[in-house]
């Protein structure tokens, strides 16, 4: 089943009141929310994730964050506020993937996405991704319209979760900048920026990649995951190790869920069992076959995101419901020159394409 698509919800004010105003989605309950954040945070004390080492590393992140992040954080505080959450309790559930992978533990929902960019497309550089997580998320994903005095390159369309901070998957901001993530599992996570908040602060602040990769490069990072970037001249490819990040400039980037450069490639975790896991390789060989060399129009890219398995032919990129409860949400297409987005709720086989003049006309 295909989400319903509702069109972009304005969110204005201070990160702290954007935070707040998410709560007033009427399509959302307080019940839903409770239920997507509670439940995984009380799994995880059951099976012993939050012990006093997680609780250390959870307060020195806290610490760090309020110091290089400090609007992610406030907005997370509005996000509690609105839906009557405790923010230790919200804060620990954006942690869970890193527990998880501190403890080398399965993880309750399974993150996954296949991103790319490129310079070659009919409209200039443009950002994509199918957005692959728990289907426990089909109701309470949106896509939002921030504006506010903090967002200093412009007003953004982010594409997240209720009850998460705003650029939770994807986005792109009025000077052109698009962002999108992938998860990867990592043996080897520290303090520092934690990728959901990072994706908001980079969109927050900075007009274009080389500004995004400086704020990259100033920071430490709690470490896992892979941004896809683009502006109206460049792309460019980011795996963020703790210690270390590695990046790719290029015509052409893509990541799916695994490390691929020299420096993080040995600490991707793997987990056995979860089909994003266990078809990232064949999604990234895919992606490694098709995308290089080849101009790339609006319909093509779309029908790239609709692709199935068969055989030996094809790969996943499409993902439908596997034994963990993972499935693709949703696809994204962010042009940075027109500002351009197109979304489609759902399977990208099976649904339909909305154009979104964000900066023109939002609804």
């Amino acid at each position: 089943m295909n989400a319903r698509y509702t069109g972009p919800r304005a969110l204005a004010g201070s990160a702290y009141a954007r935070g707040v105003a998410q709560a007033s989605d009427p399509a959302v309950t307080e019940e839903q929310i409770h239920q997507a954040v509670i439940a995984p945070v009380r799994q995880a004390e059951e099976d012993g994730l939050l012990d006093s080492d997680a609780r250390r590393f959870l307060k020195e992140q806290r610490t760090y964050n309020q110091a290089h992040a400090p609007l992610s954080l406030e907005e997370v505080q509005g996000i509690a506020r609105g839906f009557n959450l405790a923010f230790d309790d919200l804060f620990t559930y954006l942690h869970l993937g890193t527990l998880r992978d501190l403890h080398n533990s399965a993880p309750s929902q399974m993150d996954g996405c296949s991103a790319w960019a490129t310079l070659n497309t009919d409209e200039g550089p443009t950002v994509v991704k199918n957005r692959d997580f728990s289907g426990q998320h089909v109701d309470v994903q949106r896509l939002t319209i921030h504006t506010g005095p903090d967002l200093s390159a412009g007003p953004m369309l982010c594409l997240g979760s209720l009850g998460a901070p705003g650029a939770y998957s994807s986005g792109m901001n009025a000077a052109g900048l698009a962002i999108a993530d992938t998860q990867i599992g990592t043996s080897r996570h520290g303090v520092g920026v934690l990728r959901y908040f990072l994706m908001t602060e980079l969109l927050r602040q900075c007009d274009s990649v080389e500004a995004a990769l400086s704020w990259i490069n100033r920071h430490h990072h709690a470490g896992g995951g892979s941004l896809i970037l683009a502006d109206a001249h460049t792309v460019a490819a980011v795996e963020l190790g703790t210690t270390e990040v590695a990046i790719e400039r290029g015509e052409t980037v893509f990541r799916t869920n695994h490390f691929i450069s020299p420096a993080l490639a040995g600490t991707t975790l793997h987990r056995h069992g979860y089909g994003i896991d266990e078809n990232s390789n064949r999604r990234f060989d895919y992606l490694s076959a098709t995308l290089p060399g080849q101009s790339w129009s609006l319909a093509s890219i779309q029908q790239l995101m609709a692709t199935h398995a068969s055989g030996e032919q094809g790969a996943p990129i499409c993902q439908h419901p596997d034994s963990s409860g993972s499935r693709t949400l949703s696809s994204v297409i962010l042009q940075s020159q027109s500002r351009r987005a197109y979304y489609l709720a759902g399977n990208p086989c099976s649904g339909q394409w909305h154009c979104v003049d964000w900066t023109i006309d939002p609804q």
